[in-house]
């Protein structure tokens, strides 16, 4: 039988081989596993551990049953790093639309997100382990500096069962700490359409101590009218570890920048010029200013006589100022209050391994926003509007993994209770309050079965719960019982979700070609009850309400192989099949209110076909001296814009090309780069923007585009 096992998943392996992903970019370990039955051609190679703090707990990727990618800054060195997109841009089942650069972005997982018309939701983005995601799960990612960052866990699936409003998954952007030697970086990108981008990073060490502290300026005037930004960030770490069980971090991050939107347009106006600007936002000055800072300490000690017990505390404070200019001129000022805390015990039952972990979250943010009349962009004289908007989460989780088949079996149990408390009151003439409370527990379980060392089956079966955001609980004119301030008619989005895959790491050394291979594939169903997608109602604003029920199937496939020597491919693919089983949308104007069915119409903004391929060689030209270059294609299947399905976007294709060089001058190290993104010119749509009232869903994509980078950078 063993044999046979042994046997079978060589063949699953190979099938696999062209269909598969990668599942991380770990540095493989000595660690080998020779398998004579396999005549000696194949030697297997375990990962290395690492912490996933992702998954709030610390194992081996290949241990752990759920999709998990880790992406180390190394695999992003050369390209441009202005989005989010371009450092994810290999991830299956992760599709992302940027609407002006990096801001605004919609980070969709398995369709979690799509329905976000600004900023995202279903996803928890965290930085360092501390959530950027506010309380009800809305979150914007202008803190995160991609010069800073050293690696970035994506975890994709439900994570209900450990995270607030987490059912696509988390992803934890980390900071780069973990250098071993004093450095300085200087880094410099500039590109096309007035882009420019310069900053440093600098890391010293002492006795038990190291300090990280990043800094970088964001110019840009944009591919469409009225769609300049500039950004000011500014990231740092001071890490202490009085002893190798304690370790101590500080972080803060200050972030200052404005951002103007040229708005949606219908299909009239971007066939005639896709990258004109919607009249009204001109005339608006439609426009983002944001400041934000924050402080977090995290305390982490590993205690007991076999330092077997694990517990970790992490605190941090904020503070937020937007000013929005859309319809209305809109302040919003908020302070944030967060901690969670975590136990960990490692032991033995009936001499099989187990891991009991215990925690808790408490997130409040508060604060008082302000409506005046929008004139020409400037701010009317007098308040229209006052209220203070207060939103608190707190959750605990309980998580326990035990083999039940040493190093071979092993089972997952978990389970989360959220409640997200909304509260507003009016501090105007009309002097209203009102309350939103959502609720929920979410269990899950999960069970990864290793074939070999290295490959590994898992499959999970679980509940999620994702509560509305803030924003999208905006009253509107036809509600039941307009005007109070909160929709009380919009329900928590529920989901029943069960998922199948395999994932795995290998070496064939003894091959010329094809000698190492990272893949992972995965098929999920996710039946959802009150999904919350948006709408438009007679021009008034967005608003959102619950579709009856949705059915999502997809399946997600990948490989990352070195087909010879330094020549590398890449592919990720994801099947998404997303409908509405159950769906009457009341399509609600000012003068009349009427029923229309959905059910069976496909959710909108999710591409049914996302195809990634690269192919990159890089090579030691002479001493010291590194080439590299990349070749990469990304296909986008159409995409419907509306509920309705009545409207889609055409499919895209989008070739891009990077070259670079990294050399080494003693203690002075150059990186230089440049490429081209939509080296074809394709215009596409980027952004959609869901059942608009005024079919005004599109916005385009970013043409052609050039970019250059410079770093130089000094150890000492």
């Amino acid at each position: 039988m063993k044999y046979f096992i042994k046997k079978l998943a060589t063949f699953i392996f190979v099938i696999m081989l062209d269909q598969t992903n990668i599942l991380s970019n770990e540095i493989l370990s000595g660690n080998e596993v020779s398998y004579n039955d396999q005549q000696d051609t194949a030697k297997v190679y375990l990962i290395d551990e690492v912490v996933i703090t992702g998954t709030r707990t610390a194992k081996k990727i290949i241990d752990v049953p759920y999709p998990i990618q880790k992406i180390d800054n190394y695999n992003f060195k050369f390209d441009s790093k202005i989005a989010v997109d371009n450092v994810l841009n290999d991830v299956p089942g992760l599709f992302m639309q940027n609407r002006y650069g990096n801001h605004d972005v919609r980070i969709s997982i398995r369709g979690f997100g799509s329905r976000s018309n600004s900023g995202i939701r279903g996803v928890r983005i965290l930085l360092d382990g501390i959530p950027e995601s506010e309380p009800d799960g809305q979150t914007r990612i202008e803190a995160i500096d991609f010069n800073s960052i050293g690696s970035i866990e994506v975890v994709r699936g439900n994570l209900s069962s450990l995270y607030t409003n987490a059912p696509g998954g988390v992803i934890n952007f980390l900071n780069d700490i973990n250098f071993d030697k004093n450095f300085f970086v200087n880094f410099n990108e500039i590109g096309s359409y007035g882009l420019s981008r310069n900053g440093f990073k600098t890391g010293m060490i002492a006795d038990n101590f190291k300090f990280l502290l990043t800094y970088s300026y964001h110019n840009y005037k944009g591919y469409r009218a009225h769609s300049q930004d500039y950004w000011h960030i500014i990231n740092s770490i001071l890490q202490a570890t009085p002893d190798p069980f304690t370790k101590v971090n500080i972080y803060t991050y200050y972030v200052d920048g404005l951002i103007k939107l040229p708005g949606s347009l219908t299909k009239a106006q971007f066939n005639d010029d896709p990258y004109q600007a919607n009249p009204r936002d001109i005339s608006r000055d439609t426009r983002r200013v944001s400041k934000k800072g924050r402080l977090g300490i995290s305390y982490n000690k590993f205690f007991g006589e076999n330092k077997n017990n694990e517990f970790e505390l992490t605190g941090y404070i904020a503070v937020k100022n937007f000013e929005r200019t859309a319809k209305d001129f809109r302040i919003m000022n908020r302070n944030v209050l967060g901690a969670s805390a975590r136990y960990i015990n490692h032991t033995h039952l009936f001499e099989l391994k187990n891991e009991f972990s215990l925690g808790g979250d408490l997130f409040l943010q508060y604060g008082p926003v302000e409506t005046y009349d929008n004139i020409n962009g400037r701010r009317g004289d007098g308040v229209k509007a006052l209220v203070d908007d207060r939103t608190s989460n707190a959750g605990f989780y309980i998580l326990n993994s035990t083999d039940l088949i040493q190093d071979r079996l092993s089972l997952l149990l978990s389970g989360r209770f959220d409640k997200v408390k909304f509260e507003d009151k009016d501090r105007g003439l009309d002097a209203r309050s009102d309350n939103r409370n959502y609720e929920a527990f979410t269990p899950k379980i999960a069970l990864n079965y290793k074939i070999l060392p290295s490959i590994a089956l898992f499959a999970s079966y679980g509940l999620s719960f994702d509560s509305p955001a803030g924003n999208e609980l905006d009253n509107y004119p036809t509600s039941s019982t307009y005007p109070k301030l909160l929709n009380p008619d919009l329900k928590a989005q529920k989901s029943t979700i069960m998922e199948i895959g395999s994932k795995g790491n290998l070496l064939f050394d003894e091959w010329t070609f094809f000698n190492k291979v990272n893949f992972e594939a995965a098929v999920f169903n996710y039946i959802i009850k009150d999904e919350i997608v948006p709408f438009d109602v007679a021009g008034v604003g967005v608003f959102y309400r619950n579709a009856a029920k949705t059915n999502r199937f997809g399946i997600e496939l990948g490989s990352d192989v070195d087909i010879y020597k330094n020549l590398n491919f890449k592919l990720s693919y994801a099947f998404s099949n997303f409908k509405y089983d159950e769906y009457i949308a009341r399509i609600d104007s000012i003068t009349k209110v009427i029923d229309i069915p959905y059910s069976g119409k496909y959710v909108p903004s999710v591409p049914k076909h996302n195809l990634y391929l690269a192919v990159s060689y890089e090579q030691p030209l002479v001493e010291d001296i590194v080439g590299f270059v990349k070749v990469s294609d990304r296909f986008v299947s159409s995409m419907y814009v509306n509920d309705a399905n009545t409207e889609e976007t055409e499919s895209y294709q989008l070739l891009n090309f990077l070259i670079g060089t990294d050399i080494k001058l003693g203690k002075f190290n150059i990186m230089l780069s440049g490429g081209v993104n939509n080296l074809l010119n394709k215009k596409y749509v980027g952004f959609i923007n869901i059942n608009s009232d005024r079919k005004e869903y599109y916005e385009a994509g970013e043409p052609r585009n050039y970019f250059g980078i410079l770093n130089i950078g000094y150890s000492f």
